[in-house]
């Protein structure tokens, strides 16, 4: 079994660098994305289709990532400083003119095996629509 804190450290190692293959490699067939105030997908490729929309809407960084552990390695939490810029109009929201942003943000995860079985995000939609209006 994996250390649940390298896992989840990898995946966003590799968010950061752009590197989506190490990204979804980090996760199981059947994950299910519960995404910020929105809906729920399953399965790798959904997540990937949904990151290929967010990679065009979206340039975003992580920093100051925590990541928090529970004993018998099933669940992880990880706290983090988004750094983002809003490229392109995203379905629904405010236009995009290049506008940048910074968010706290926080993701809970199930670890099965090696993989990342869930991934849960959430960040505080209301303060970032105030930052790109």
């Amino acid at each position: 079994m994996t250390d649940p804190a390298a896992l989840i450290s990898r995946y966003y190692d590799a968010f950061n660098l752009g590197d989506m293959a190490s990204m979804l490699g980090c996760l199981s067939e059947d994950v299910v994305h519960e995404i910020n105030q929105s809906g729920r997908i399953s399965g790798r490729t959904a997540f990937s289709r949904f990151m290929e929309r967010m990679n065009t809407c979206y340039r975003e960084r992580l920093a100051d990532v925590v990541v928090f552990t529970c004993p018998d390695a099933t669940r992880a939490a990880a706290e983090y400083t988004v750094h983002g810029t809003y490229l392109q109009t995203d379905a629904g929201l405010p236009p995009a003119r290049g506008q940048t942003y910074t968010l706290g943000g926080g993701a809970f995860f199930t670890i099965r095996g090696d993989h990342i079985a869930r991934v849960t995000n959430y960040y505080n939609l209301q303060e970032w629509l105030r930052q790109v209006q």
